[in-house]
C-alpha cells in the first residue's frame, strides 16, 4: 500500500476527474434514449413490397476476402432473393489471395448458367482495400440502385422488395439501413455480448439518430444505395478504416436523407473468436477517429443545425472515451484501498451521479434495446447486460490503442474478421496472430482478481459485482486469445498465390484508392436542402 502523503490526492483526484469526464459520454446515451422514445411516431415500420411491374434494376455488390467458408451460401442468398431476375445483376467482388478467387469462380459459372447476370470481378491487388473494390465495381456498372452484403450477411428473399419502396416513392432518399441480426447470437458468452452490443447500436443508436433528424451512418452491409448519392459525396475512399462511416457522413452533407428501417431484420454471423473480435472492434474504433479527423471540421463549417453538429461529434468521437477508461481501470482498485470503510461525503456527491451517468444508464441503455426486439426473449437476456459493460471494459487496451494509432496518424490495413460459416474447426487457419495485447488483458483480468480479494476481505460488497465481471471479461478476452496459441494454431498458413482462371474480368492495378466516377452536372431531383429532414 502506497503511504505518501500526496499519492492519495493525487490518485484520488485523478479518478473523480476521470470519471467525471466518462458521465459525459454516459449522460450524451440518456439523450440518445429521449431521442428514441421521443420520435416513435416517426418511423413507420416495414413498408410494403414492390409489385414487378414497380421493380427496377438492382446491382447487390458481394464485397469479398479469403472467405472460402461462406461465399457460397452468400451467393445463394442473394440468388434466392424475390425480385424480377431480368432486373438483378450480382458483382461477386473478390479480392482474395487464397483459393477462393478459384471457389468464387465455380460458383458465379452455376448461377450464370442458370439464368442469373453475374460477374466475378478479380483485383490483382488490395488498393482501397474493401473501398477500392467497391469503387472498382461501380466503375463497371451504371445501375441506379446499389445493395450490399458483406460475406457473412444472409438476407432473406424478401430483403429488397421490403428496402426499394423507401427509395423508388421518395427520391430525396440516397440510402436504406437494415438491422442486423445474428445467425450465432447463443453460441457462447462472447456471442452473446455482442450481440447486445449491436442491438444497443442498431436499436438505440440508429433508432435514436433516425427518429431524431440526426445523422446516421451506413454501416457497410445489409443496405442500399441510390448510386446518385454515391457520385454527389464523391464515391467510395479508402482513406480511412470505416469507409462506409466517411460516405455517410459525406454523402448527408450533400443534401441526401438517409432511412433506417429497424424492423427490416437482415442475419449475419458474429466472430466467435476472441481475436477477431478484437480485430473488428480495433478497426471501427480506429476508423471513427480517422473519420472525425476528415469530417468533423467540414461538419462544423456547413450550415447544418446546430444539434445535428453536436450529434455527429459524439458519434464520430465517441470512441475518445476509451483513453479516459484506460485511466479510469489502471485507478479504480487503488482508489478503492484508499476509500475502504471511509464515508466522504464530498467524494459520495461525485460518486452517485457519475454511477447514475456511467453506469445505470448503459445498463439502461442496452436493457431497453433488448425490450424493443419484442422477441418474447429479452428477459432471458437481461442477466447478461453487466457482462456487456464488462466486456465493453476489457476492450480498453484494444480500443485505446485504436484511438491513439488514428490520433497520430497511423496507417494500417483493413484486416478482415474471419467468418466460420458451416466449418469452424477448418477455419482456424484464418485466425489472426495474437500479439503481446492478450498478455495485458491477462494481466488486467488478474488485477481485478486481486481488487475482488481485497473487497471480500474488507467487506466492500457494493463495489464486488462490477470487480468481478471487470475480472471475468478481461480473462475472456486475454486467456481466450492466448490458448490457440498455445495449442499451435496462431500463425496462419501462408495464403497461396491465386491461380489464372477463366471468365474471370480482372482489375488493373492501382496506385491509390479508386473513387466512384464524379457526379454529373446534371440536376438531380434525389438532392436535399442542407439542414432539412
Amino acid at each position: 500500500m502506497l503511504t505518501l502523503p500526496w499519492i492519495e490526492p493525487l490518485v484520488l483526484g485523478a479518478y473523480f476527474v476521470t470519471v467525471t469526464l466518462l458521465s459525459v459520454f454516459g449522460a450524451h446515451r440518456l439523450v440518445l434514449m429521449l431521442l428514441y422514445f421521443r420520435g416513435r411516431d416517426r418511423d413507420p415500420g416495414l413498408p410494403e413490397p414492390l409489385p414487378d411491374d414497380d421493380c427496377p434494376t438492382v446491382l447487390v455488390q458481394l464485397p469479398v476476402f479469403n472467405e472460402r467458408f461462406v461465399v457460397e451460401r452468400l451467393v445463394q442468398s442473394v440468388a434466392e432473393l424475390d425480385w424480377p431476375r431480368d432486373r438483378l445483376r450480382i458483382q461477386v467482388l473478390d479480392d482474395s489471395t487464397d483459393d477462393t478467387v478459384t471457389l468464387s469462380q465455380r460458383i458465379v459459372e452455376r448461377y450464370r448458367r442458370a439464368g442469373f447476370h453475374i460477374e466475378l470481378l478479380h483485383r490483382t491487388d488490395r488498393a482501397g482495400y474493401k473501398a477500392g473494390a467497391l469503387a472498382a465495381g461501380l466503375e463497371v456498372d451504371d445501375t441506379p440502385f446499389v445493395a450490399l452484403l458483406d460475406a457473412d450477411f444472409v438476407p432473406s428473399p424478401d430483403f429488397l422488395r421490403r428496402a426499394m419502396p423507401l427509395l423508388v416513392e421518395d427520391e430525396t432518399i440516397g440510402m436504406v439501413q437494415a438491422r442486423w441480426t445474428h445467425i450465432n447470437r447463443d453460441q457462447g458468452l462472447l456471442t452473446r455480448a455482442q450481440a447486445i452490443l449491436l442491438d444497443g447500436h442498431f436499436i438505440m443508436e440508429h433508432g435514436a439518430r433516425f427518429r431524431g433528424g440526426r445523422f446516421f451512418n451506413f454501416n457497410g452491409t445489409a443496405g442500399i444505395w441510390r448510386r446518385q448519392a454515391i457520385d454527389d459525396a464523391g464515391g467510395w475512399e479508402g482513406d480511412t478504416l470505416t469507409e462506409d462511416l466517411d460516405l455517410s457522413y459525406r454523402a448527408q452533407l450533400a443534401g441526401w436523407r438517409f432511412r433506417y428501417v429497424q424492423a427490416l431484420e437482415v442475419p449475419a454471423e458474429l466472430p466467435e473468436d476472441p481475436r477477431a473480435f478484437k480485430n473488428q472492434q480495433h478497426r471501427w474504433a480506429k476508423g471513427s477517429i480517422q473519420t472525425a479527423k476528415k469530417l468533423l471540421p467540414r461538419i462544423w463549417r456547413s450550415d447544418q443545425p446546430a444539434p445535428v453538429k453536436i450529434e455527429a461529434t459524439f458519434h464520430l468521437a465517441n470512441n475518445l472515451a476509451y483513453p479516459l477508461m484506460v485511466v479510469l481501470l489502471a485507478l479504480l482498485p487503488i482508489a478503492l484501498q484508499y476509500r475502504a470503510h471511509r464515508i466522504d461525503w464530498i467524494a459520495f456527491a461525485v460518486d452517485l451521479p457519475v454511477f447514475v451517468l456511467a453506469t445505470l444508464n448503459l445498463a439502461l441503455f442496452y436493457a431497453l434495446a433488448e425490450r424493443e426486439l419484442r422477441d418474447g426473449g429479452w428477459l432471458r437476456r437481461l442477466p447478461l447486460v453487466p457482462f456487456v459493460l464488462g466486456m465493453g471494459a476489457a476492450l480498453t487496451p484494444n480500443n485505446a490503442r485504436a484511438v491513439w494509432e488514428a490520433a497520430r496518424g497511423k496507417q494500417s490495413p483493413f484486416v478482415r474478421t474471419p467468418k466460420a460459416g458451416e466449418a469452424t474447426a477448418a477455419a482456424r487457419r484464418y485466425r489472426p496472430a495474437a500479439g503481446l495485447q492478450p498478455v495485458l488483458e491477462t494481466a488486467m483480468g488478474v488485477y481485478y482478481l486481486g481488487a475482488v480479494w481485497f473487497a471480500v476481505a474488507e467487506g466492500l460488497w457494493v463495489p464486488l459485482p462490477l470487480l468481478f465481471v471487470f475480472a471475468v471479461s478481461f480473462l475472456i478476452l486475454g486467456v481466450g486469445s492466448l490458448m490457440p496459441q498455445f495449442a499451435g494454431a496462431a500463425t496462419p498458413r501462408p495464403e497461396a498465390t491465386p491461380q489464372p482462371v477463366a471468365h474471370i474480368r480482372p482489375m488493373a492495378p492501382r496506385t491509390a484508392p479508386p473513387k466512384a466516377r464524379p457526379p454529373q452536372p446534371t440536376s438531380t431531383p434525389g438532392r436535399r436542402v442542407a439542414g432539412g429532414r
